[in-house]
């Protein structure tokens, strides 16, 4: 059964710019502790003490988010295009088009079970089938679920049945309830709910005798005794995987509640954890993120985070977690009546990429020439980026693609 814990109160969403703003702290929270964790992953704390001292900013030489960033991003693209009609339907043929069917970077699909879930695809295995893998209970879900609570702020409960829809092709049990109490709590502090009520949020989303609902109480009860105690109280001492859901959740939102949801204190608590590092640091990140808004970020850490590079997935190469904010509360607002929000609205400006001082980089996925080619008379458009599912098209034939920027435009599909 569920949580005996009531959903609790959550303010309704503010202003639509209220909104965007902590859409894209939540997103770009998300990349900012993925980048920032990264280098940590898989280790001990006294092995980033012996390494580095304490974590305090970035070190590596050339920060970016790993396969977190761009899961995070796909889902979110693919959200933005079906939004609350999502359906595993449409998850299963994204995760066919634009990953499992195309040549893999060198992270190979990513985690244990990306990995798991594309050979069951390639095999032909349908979801939820898709699903039965050995590393189903992994932080796969959790790691892109932050999407799923942007696009439904201030409704736990939805972004929780989102993020259970996107994560049947590659989860189940454990692995969907750490992907649903991210996303519900994602979608609480989007509404500006206070860290209590952030994690109360969570908890009312998952069964209340799971692993990850006894792992969120344990790290609840330690949170005001600091990270070391958060750590004694999660983490499973001598299993060798660092990517159990229940663990890796529990550890974001201990980091997140000992920081009473401050945003740098928050992601450097996860990072200096070790673990699964850049996982439980993004989900701390986006947050203290959605609570904050993204002005509560460092501008250098900001500033760091460009385009992704497709190193995990080629298709996503280019495109901005911001732009992905972006698209996603328009979307949430055609709910209420913005037509064909999901596609972005013409003429809006084109800010999405310099907020992070990010240039503007090509994104041909769908193998259009000039990707960075604004259509004739659309403001602050871009070039297409991949085909979204639904969209595959006989050779030469034209087909509507989301395009980052606030502009319809069209793709030529190549064979």
């Amino acid at each position: 059964m569920a949580s005996a814990a009531c959903n609790p109160p959550v303010p309704p969403p503010g202003d639509a710019a209220g909104l965007r703003e902590r859409a894209r702290g939540a997103l770009l929270g998300l990349a900012v502790g993925d980048a920032l964790g990264a280098p940590a992953e898989n280790m001990k704390p006294s092995e980033i003490r012996a390494r580095w001292g304490r974590i305090t900013g970035y070190v590596a030489d050339r920060p970016a988010g790993t396969d977190d960033t761009e899961y995070a991003i796909f889902s979110g693209l693919l959200l933005a295009r079906y939004g609350a009609a999502l359906t595993p339907v449409h998850v299963e043929a994204a995760w066919h088009e634009w990953i499992a069917d195309r040549e893999e970077g060198p992270f190979r699909g990513a985690g244990f079970s990306e990995r798991g879930t594309l050979e069951n695809l390639r095999r032909g295995l349908a979801a939820p089938i898709s699903a039965q893998h050995r590393h189903a209970w992994s932080d796969g879900l959790a790691m892109r679920a932050a999407p799923h609570g942007v696009f439904a702020a201030g409704r736990p409960a939805e972004a929780a049945r989102l993020a259970a829809v996107d994560g049947s092709v590659s989860h189940d049990g454990e692995g969907i309830y750490g992907g649903q109490a991210v996303a519900a709590g994602v979608a609480a502090a989007m509404a500006g709910a206070a860290p209590v009520a952030v994690v109360a949020s969570a908890l009312a989303v998952v069964p209340d005798d799971s692993w990850t609902a006894r792992c969120l109480r344990r790290a609840m009860t330690a949170a005001h005794r600091g990270e070391r105690a958060v750590r004694s109280a999660v983490v499973i001492g001598g299993y060798p995987w660092t990517d159990l859901a229940p663990e890796a959740v529990a550890l974001a939102f201990g980091a997140y509640a000992a920081a009473d949801g401050d945003f740098t204190d928050a992601v450097l608590t996860a990072v200096n954890m070790g673990r699964d590092a850049d996982t439980t640091a993004a989900v701390a990140g986006a947050l203290a993120g959605a609570t904050h808004g993204v002005a509560a970020i460092p501008a250098a850490w900001a500033a760091a985070i460009g385009p992704a590079r497709g190193t995990c997935l080629p298709a996503i190469a280019g495109h901005h977690v911001l732009e992905v904010a972006d698209l996603l509360t328009d979307a949430a607002r055609g709910v209420a009546g913005t037509p064909d929000a999901a596609r972005g609205v013409a003429g809006a400006p084109d800010t999405a990429w310099d907020a992070a001082g990010a240039p503007h980089t090509a994104r041909d996925a769908a193998g259009a020439p000039d990707a960075d080619a604004r259509p004739a008379g659309a403001a602050g458009a871009r070039g297409p980026g991949p085909v979204l599912p639904g969209d595959r098209a006989a050779p030469g034939r034209s087909v509507g693609v989301i395009v980052p920027g606030e502009h319809p435009a069209v793709a030529e599909v190549r064979p």
